[in-house]
């Protein structure tokens, strides 16, 4: 059997927003390893280029991105264990919260084009 999809029952725009954040964490040089042992501290945050941002190979519509700067976004997080918040200036990904299954992946992210 399949684990729940979305069993923290986060809303859409915080479901975007932590896909975007688990992505972040992936890249190269775009996050710090820490403080707790499997966690991501992310202090730098993409900035759109136009209707639209990039991160590594693939684009994100400024749309989807909207929580990126939204502080109840990043408290809901918080609240709910896939996060800590330090807003605006930090946010550092749990274990639970770099793991958990968003199934939003494929909607969000598109390879770029330019």
């Amino acid at each position: 059997m399949a684990p729940k999809l979305n069993p923290l029952k986060l809303n859409p725009l915080q479901l975007r927003t932590l896909t975007l954040l688990q992505a972040i964490a992936r890249l190269p040089g775009a996050a710090t390893a820490g403080p707790g042992p499997g966690e991501a501290t992310i202090e730098r945050f993409p900035g759109a280029h136009g209707d639209h941002f990039h991160l590594g190979d693939a684009t994100v519509a400024g749309k989807d991105a909207t929580g990126l700067t939204n502080e109840n976004v990043w408290h809901a997080l918080d609240r709910k264990g896939l996060a800590r918040a330090d807003y605006p200036h930090r946010l550092t990904l749990t274990v639970a919260g770099l793991q958990y299954n968003t199934g939003l992946y494929d909607q969000i992210f598109h390879r770029s084009t330019h």
